[in-house]
């Protein structure tokens, strides 16, 4: 069980876990031992997720989702299975975290008069630029 929120936990029958060879440096660690952790949750199949959630993750995950619904977390900061197996765990739960939150609706606002007296004066203020180099009077 992955305790996201008070009101989402995922259960482990959801997450798919994939032990990967791990790119960068490390020597012969890297070469020979499959540390780094792809984590699977199926958005799309959930149940664990409320509708609007659900919308907001696809929304966040961006890359990170394919087209089966699958959002694919990789980890491979550390050298063992298990220390890549949490941290992959704790960045799927801070991304379902971050759906979770409702976002603030926009208040609309007016610009302040002062505003839109400085922006008309400024247009005004041009117009009259281009005015005075116009050529009056020209007669061919």
């Amino acid at each position: 069980m992955l305790r996201i929120t008070r009101n989402i936990v995922l259960d482990d029958a959801e997450l798919q876990e994939r032990f990967v060879r791990a790119s960068g440096p490390g020597g012969q660690n890297v070469n020979k031992v499959s540390t780094a952790v792809q984590l699977r949750f199926n958005v799309q199949a959930s149940a664990s997720l409320p509708c609007d959630v659900r919308e907001r993750l696809i929304k966040l995950s961006g890359r990170r989702i394919n087209a089966a619904g699958e959002l694919i977390v990789t980890a491979q900061r550390f050298r063992t299975q298990a220390q890549n197996r949490a941290d992959a765990r704790v960045k799927l739960a801070e991304l379902i975290r971050a759906a979770a939150r409702t976002p603030v609706p926009r208040k609309t606002s007016r610009p302040p008069a002062t505003a839109r007296k400085r922006r008309l004066d400024a247009k005004r203020q041009r117009g009259k630029i281009k005015r005075a180099r116009q050529k009056h009077g020209l007669v061919e």
